[in-house]
This record gives structure tokens, sequence and C-alpha cells, in this order.
């Protein structure tokens, strides 16, 4: 147990009724988890309200509740304490209730549109091979060391967080890289800890259906930056225009990388190949089994990275020659009729721009590229026609599809990437509703030599509908539909 007045240290109280000088054992903010002697807090959230569930709370054994108002009855015994921002506190109360475990280790935050699951991931990976003890936070998963534990969120909730944290100092992890969205930025998910380092990667389109406008989409990134403290490092890409943005007022020591102008380090693409490229760094050349202009920013952000924190450079340039892909990340198989068919999470205009980008710059201009593609639903639509654009204006057949259609119609999600298309491009696109049988069509469509990209999905396992999720994994149905072309 915990004592109540310990784990509200460094909280802003504005007001308090009751006893703050009594022991207490959980604190949850779903009131369905609570238990007798638990702290409840009670945030608002965009489909309900905490603060309804108080008296539910209290019924249950909560000891204590924290929340932006106080009920209209309070009952005797129960400590109640009124704050400006019930997310904030819970960030406080999270870290303090966990010993503040980020600052036992060297926790570094990765944000950006793209590239937060490669960089995060494949820091992950280098800091392994080079023999510490490592923790990753990722979209895909949470790894304490070598104990691996399913995520559903790119930014887990702070008590999540901070119990990976804890258990981390337990095991004796020495730096931890973790992906911070801009959803857990605005959610306070990233309050209370105490980073090493954050790393920008880039901005574009996406998400616009939380945020509103891009303004307040990049603004929120950068209160990442602002939040630092003097003893850390600020990365970013400047050859992004928001990368300077991002540095403007974060008191954290200021760090860039490019590929296309000055920076503290840079990166050239000499050579690039199906199964690699070939990168200058820091006059050091080195091959790379990751593609792309965007894995090259990738890798110049790891490098940098582990410059920073240390490590030896040389040691660092042969770690990355051997990093593998990040699962969904242009992900690729050839077939036995020399069809190569690439998954990539792209799921973003930017993103699946660069992806279309890297393929055309890898082909020799007689093959077909059939792309597959959809757009999630209950997610920005403003991107729809957009990603419909790219699609059919980069490839020679796009096929639209359904990708997570959540609560949506997928034929409507379809008919608002097919109003992104030219008239000229018209003739170049299908629409196939079911995803496993527009993935089927395009390996039927490929001759000898073409390239299939399945986009937006990329690591995922599943396909939701309607609340439901069931199995699909983009990588195994284009290899199973590749094996079965002549059966």
């Amino acid at each position: 147990m915990k004592l109540l007045k310990d784990i509200l240290y460094g909280v802003r109280l504005s007001a308090v009724n009751g006893d703050t000088n009594v022991m207490v054992n959980h604190v949850h903010f779903d009131s369905r988890k609570i238990e007798m002697d638990d702290v409840f807090v009670a945030t608002r959230g965009l489909v309900t309200d905490g603060h309804k569930y108080i008296q539910k709370a209290i019924e249950l054994g909560a000891k204590a509740v924290v929340c932006e108002e106080f009920p209209e009855i309070l009952v005797n015994g129960v400590t109640y304490l009124k704050v400006v921002d019930s997310h904030s506190a819970l960030a406080i109360i999270a870290a303090n209730y966990y010993n503040n475990p980020s600052k036992n280790l060297k926790l570094v935050g990765i944000t950006g549109t793209n590239g937060k699951t490669t960089v995060s991931t494949l820091l992950y990976n280098l800091f392994k091979k080079a023999g510490f003890k490592v923790g990753l936070i990722s979209t895909i998963k949470v790894l304490v060391d070598d104990k691996e534990y399913k995520t559903s969120h790119t930014t887990p909730d702070v008590l999540t967080i901070n119990g990976h944290l804890s258990e981390m100092n337990e095991e004796g992890v020495e730096y931890c890289f973790m992906e911070v969205s801009s959803h857990g930025i605005h959610q306070k998910r990233s309050e209370g800890l105490h980073f090493e380092g954050a790393i920008f990667t880039n901005l574009s389109h996406d998400h616009l259906d939380y945020h509103k406008s891009f303004a307040e989409y990049r603004d929120t990134k950068k209160k990442l930056f602002d939040n630092l403290p003097k003893t850390a490092f600020a990365l970013s890409n400047i050859d992004d225009k928001n990368g300077l943005v991002m540095l403007q007022n974060t008191k954290a020591r200021k760090v860039s990388y490019a590929l296309k102008t000055y920076a503290d380090y840079r990166a050239q693409i000499l050579e690039r190949q199906f199964d690699g490229q070939l990168l200058k760094i820091d006059d050091n050349e080195i091959w790379s089994k990751l593609i792309g202009d965007f894995n090259a920013y990738n890798l110049l952000a790891i490098y940098a990275t582990a410059d920073i924190l240390g490590l030896e450079k040389m040691e660092t340039l042969k770690l990355i020659s051997e990093l593998e892909n990040v699962d969904g990340r242009f992900q690729y198989h050839i077939s036995k009729e020399k069809i190569t068919a690439i998954v990539d999470y792209a799921h973003t205009p930017d993103a699946l721009k660069n992806v279309l980008i890297t393929i055309n710059a890898l082909r020799t201009g007689n093959e077909n590229v059939i792309t597959v593609v959809g757009c999630g639903g209950d997610r920005d639509k403003s991107k729809r026609p957009v990603m419909g654009h790219i699609a059919s204006e980069m490839s020679n057949q796009a096929i639209f599809t359904s990708d997570n259609p959540r609560t949506e119609s997928p034929s409507v999600i379809i008919e608002e990437m097919e109003a992104g298309v030219e008239p000229q491009n018209t003739k170049k696109v299908l629409s196939i509703e079911n995803r496993k049988q527009a993935i089927k069509a395009a390996c039927k469509l490929a001759l000898a030599n073409d390239i299939i990209l399945v986009a937006g999905k990329g690591h995922e396992t599943y396909q939701e509908t309607n609340g439901k999720r069931v199995d699909f994994d983009d990588f195994k149905e284009v290899k199973e539909a590749l094996a079965n072309l002549n059966k």
C-alpha cells in the first residue's frame, strides 16, 4: 500500500475534502477496476466522462477520488481531491505510485507522423545487439528486455507505461525507446515522465479527425520538445519544414539530422537495390538491408541517437548494417513467378507517396506497379481522396479496398477515395470491397517482374468491422495468393 499524500506529490490541488494521510491500494481511472481502498481518478474522454462513475467507484471501495468537480454528495471517510486537469494529475500520480521509474533509465521518446515504430524498434534492436538491457514501448508491442506484451494504442495509458517502466527497473533495463503519439501527448500520457531525449521524424497529413487542424496537430507534437529538461537532447529532422519548429522553445540540447540540408548528422544515398541500399554516413559507407529515402532518414536518426547516447560510431555503423526490416514496413516477398509483393503500413498520404517513390526508383521501367490500398473508418476523412489520387497517379493499377472500416460503410470509404482520382486515371482503378479478394485480384493481374504493393495495415494481424476483429494478415494473404496462382 502507498500513503496517499506521497503519490500526490507534485499534483496541483485546488481543493481537498478529507484526509490525505491515509494508506491506499491501487490507482485506476476505470471505475470497473476499483477495489477496496483504491484511488479513482475521474478523467474526461471523447466518449465518456469519468465523473459520472464517482459514486460507483465509491460503492466498490474507493478511498480517494481525484476529480475536476466535486460531486454534490460527499461521502464520509472518502478523500476528495479537486484538480484543474485530471489527465495531468493522473500522469503525476502514476509516476509517483511506481516511484518515478523513468528517472532510473534513459528514456527516449520518438514522435512524428511516419517512422516512429521503425525508429523505436530499430533502436531497441541496435542497443540489444550492443549488449545492453533495453525496453521498447511501441505501436506493435512493449518489450521489457526479452519479455513481450501486446499493445492496443500507440502510446499506452500512463498507469500501463509506468508499470512497464517499473518492471524495466526491476530487470535492470538501461535504455527504453518509446513511441509518443499526438493522441498520447494531448491526453497527457507522456507527462510525469523523465525523458533523456526526444526524436522528431517528420510531419504530414494525419489525425485531423482528432486535432481539427494541422497547426494543432503540429503544436501537440511540439509539446514533447517544449517540456524536455535542459539535461535532455532534442534531435530533429530539419529536412522537414517543421523540424526547426520543434526545436524553437525547447530547453534541451538541439541536434539536427538531414539528407538534403546542412545538419549535425548527414547521410547520402549512393546506391539503391531491392535488397538494400548503400549509404554514406559521417563519410563512412554502409550497406543497409532497409531501402528507401524514408529508411535513410530512419537510419540516420538511429545513428545520431546512438552517438548522442555514447555508443562508439564504428560499432554503431556495423550494427546498423545488421538490422532487419520491422514487420509490416516495406516487408517483401518474391514469388516463384518473379512477382515482388511488398507490404507496408503506409496509411497516410505522405507515407504512401514515399513508398511508391521508392518502388518507382527501383524499377527498370518494364514492370507494372499494382497498389492495393484502403482507408480506415472513423478516422480522418479528408485524407481519403488524397490517398486515392496518389495510388492511382503513381501506380499502373490501383485497387481500392477495405482497411479497417470500423463502424463506417466500406463502400462509402471507397467512394471517397475514388473522388480523388483524376479523369485520366479512372481506367487504372478497380474497387473491390473485400480485402482478401482485392489482394487475390492483384496477384492474378501481376505478370513476371511486376510489383504488388499492399498498403495501409502493415504489421496488423486483424481487420476491424463494427467492433469485431477478425484475423487478417496482409503479408500472409499475399504470400498465399501468390503461392496459389497456378492451382
